[in-house]
């Protein structure tokens, strides 16, 4: 079993992903709104560099991102995985992480 984890910036993509993930039979998993750490980090007024930077940035980079959390067998992972790298470039910048953990023990799955 794995947690797989993908923080999924480039979100216009979302619901294509999430059909190809259902029609391949992954259909347990929790989306959550996700703000990256510079965006959290433009809403502080204590410094004055950060004044600048939202200047900068502006609210094209102010976007949210999904993190998608799926508990799978190794199987399903592995589809998960390629289904997300086909769907999103991931090599790219600001358009996601994925990753996995495994997992040794869980409840709940209704497996």
């Amino acid at each position: 079993m794995q947690l797989l984890v993908f923080i999924l910036k480039k979100i216009e993509v979302e619901n294509q992903l999430i059909t190809e993930l259902a029609e391949a039979g992954i259909t347990g998993g929790t989306i959550l709104t996700g703000t990256g750490m510079a965006t959290a980090m433009l809403d502080l007024d204590s410094l004055p560099i950060f004044g600048l930077l939202r200047q900068v940035i502006g609210d094209q980079e102010r976007e949210a991102s999904k993190v998608m959390l799926f508990v799978l067998n190794d199987e399903k992972a592995d589809r998960a995985r390629s289904i997300i790298k086909k769907v999103v470039d991931i090599t790219q910048p600001n358009t996601g992480i994925l990753f996995g953990v495994p997992i040794s023990y869980v409840e709940g799955l209704g497996d």
